[in-house]
């Protein structure tokens, strides 16, 4: 393993990083890190507007590419590899990152490598990590991804669960919206939570008991509008059950793909932005306890979008001797299992 560039701009965040792939411990791994966050440009609209996040990426990538080289103490030269994110994501930014690794591949005659973002996130429990070998359940939860997958080896992935509606993420954001605690939406859905009842509003869970393998959030985030409406309840209080009524349909969902996985899994593992809620890995903990399996999650900074997950799933392909043509297509969507069978509702956007 060597050396890699990893460059990631699939949504709000623009992030550089260099990974050494031959390190042993997560602080040598991580060579140098830069993340741009585009927070303040997309609160005034409560949410990403893609546009903006595009010219954004564009803006900045360029300097963080050297920037972070500098940190590094390293050039261009010195990389073996650029891994860029090439999907799935919001197309402009994807396109503004991918094209960025494909000039600095083309400039420095440094191989190529395009990412599955999902992939990153799947695989960055392993750059934390070093103990965690394959094969592990993985609970993959972000602004706009939820499901449940077995990693079975690099490339190998086996969806169990997706959403058939909304993820869980984005079912943070738009409570946050309904309740007025701005943007980004989940830290500050978390935050008041701490401080409301959360039993106090009788709120559904969905499909939880039903047999149904996949998630549903809709129905739970149009209960939480109603409530707010009806006066009755405090803001903490439909924070505090929103949260522990999302938490209850992960718990559950994630139950019944543990007992249909495969009996050599390794871990119970969790990633993706929503994977920093502290709530959620305290339920998901003790769910792997029932289980007689070890919870992994990525540190809190590995959560959210970065560009280490992609450099070392760029580092992990590059040792097997994997590469990419100049000519990769940058992917608005892209699943991790692509033989997985379709679901019902939205349950295409996996």
């Amino acid at each position: 393993m060597a050396l890699i560039l990893g460059i990631e701009s699939s949504c709000d965040e623009t992030a550089v990083a260099v990974i050494d792939g031959s390190a042993k411990t997560l602080a040598d791994r991580i060579v140098a890190q830069r993340i741009a966050s585009q927070d303040e440009a997309h609160r005034p609209y409560g949410g990403v507007v893609p546009e903006i996040a595009a010219r954004a990426h564009a803006d900045v990538i360029a300097p963080m590419v050297a920037a972070t080289l500098a940190d590094a103490g390293l050039t261009l030269d010195d990389m073996d590899a650029i891994a860029a994110t090439a999907g799935p994501g919001l197309i402009g930014g994807v396109m503004v990152g991918l094209v960025t690794g494909k000039a600095l591949a083309m400039a420095s005659g440094k191989p190529l490598i395009g990412i599955n973002h999902l992939e990153g996130h799947a695989l960055s429990p392993r750059l934390a990590d070093p103990t965690l070998a394959y094969p592990y359940c993985l609970l993959l939860v972000s602004g706009g991804h939820c499901q449940i997958l077995e990693v079975i080896g690099l490339g190998q992935y086996r969806r169990l669960a997706t959403t058939i509606d909304d993820a869980l993420g984005e079912a943070f954001d738009k409570t946050a919206k309904v309740l007025g605690l701005g943007y980004p939406g989940g830290p500050a859905v978390e935050r008041l939570a701490r401080e409301g009842n959360p039993r106090a509003v009788p709120l559904p869970r969905p499909l939880v008991g039903s047999g149904e393998p996949h998630f549903s959030f809709a129905g739970l985030k149009s209960a939480v509008l109603r409530a707010r409406d009806s006066g009755q309840y405090a803001p903490a209080d439909l924070a505090a059950s929103f949260q522990q009524a999302a938490i209850d349909c992960v718990i559950d969902r994630t139950r019944g793909a543990l007992a249909a996985c495969a009996p050599n899994m390794t871990a119970l593992v969790v990633a993706g932005g929503v994977a920093a809620n502290a709530a959620l890995r305290g339920a998901l903990e003790a769910l792997a306890g029932e289980a007689g399996l070890p919870l992994v999650a990525p540190p809190v900074k590995l959560c959210t979008d970065n560009a280490a997950m992609i450099g070392w799933a760029g580092a992990e392909r590059f040792a097997t001797g994997q590469s990419d043509p100049l000519d990769l297509p940058a992917r608005p969507r892209w699943p991790l299992d692509d033989s997985a069978a379709p679901v019902r509702g939205a349950g295409v956007k996996a």
